[in-house]
């Protein structure tokens, strides 16, 4: 057997000996940093940083709001404009220069109504245009103990030159006609809207309702003296408005 031959160990082969490098040691982040700085540059970073702080600002500058014009913020006046001297010229009845063919026109502001019956002060009264049957009695000085004002539309507006009667109780008055009634004719109970019906003496809104819900209800009036199928409508008035209503 040759001498240079590796004697056999029990059971165990031997590897030549290798020299295996230790590994690198890890590098620090900020070591990382640094070598990445080295190898871009300084000046390009700097040139980098400054091209996204413009394009940052410029895209801003793109979207947003715009601020609002100078005209917004000042003061506007709330006092309308009052109009030329040529537009008021141009209307006569405004400066009083036509030529006398516009006639202005007055309306009386009084009537006169003779009071009567069971007030207190009974005579003839001077009250404003829009006054009502109420206030005429009020300017009488009332109603007595023994007067019936439900007789009357105290509602009702006056007209000059006529009298305000107020009946005592169970006194039977003949009602007595608008100053237009007697041109009218008798009203058709039948036919007749509220307002038509209102302006009968001593029928107010409320029983002029009524008399329209009747009919419309239980059919039409067979004569005058059907009326007392009415609420509020009783021998009493149904005798004042005997000449005065048709069906």
């Amino acid at each position: 057997m040759d001498d240079q031959s590796v004697p056999a160990t029990s059971g165990h082969t031997l590897l030549p000996d290798v020299d295996v490098p230790r590994p690198d040691p890890p590098v620090s982040v900020a070591a990382r940093v640094r070598a990445w700085i080295d190898w871009f540059g300084i000046g390009r970073l700097v040139a980098a940083s400054l091209a996204t702080v413009v394009v940052c600002a410029g895209g801003y500058w793109l979207i947003r709001t715009p601020p609002p014009p100078t005209e917004a913020g000042l003061p506007r006046s709330t006092t309308p404009a009052s109009p030329t001297d040529s537009t008021v010229a141009g209307a006569g009845v405004a400066t009083g220069a036509d030529d006398g063919s516009t006639a202005a026109t007055t309306t009386p502001s009084w009537v006169t109504v003779h009071v009567a019956g069971a007030v207190v002060v009974p005579g003839v009264y001077t009250l404003p245009v829009e006054s009502r049957v109420h206030h005429a009695v009020d300017a009488a000085g009332g109603v007595t103990a023994d007067a019936e004002p439900d007789a009357l539309n105290l509602a009702g507006q006056v007209v000059d030159g006529t009298r305000v009667y107020v009946p005592r109780i169970g006194e039977v008055v003949p009602a007595q006609p608008a100053p237009d009634q007697a041109e009218r004719g008798p009203v058709d109970v039948n036919r007749a809207t509220v307002e038509e019906l209102d302006e009968l003496p001593g029928v107010g809104p409320a029983t002029a309702a009524a008399i329209v819900t009747e009919r419309e209800r239980n059919g039409p009036f067979a004569g005058v003296d059907d009326l007392e199928r009415v609420p509020g409508i009783g021998p009493a008035k149904l005798d004042a408005l005997r000449d005065l209503a048709t069906t």
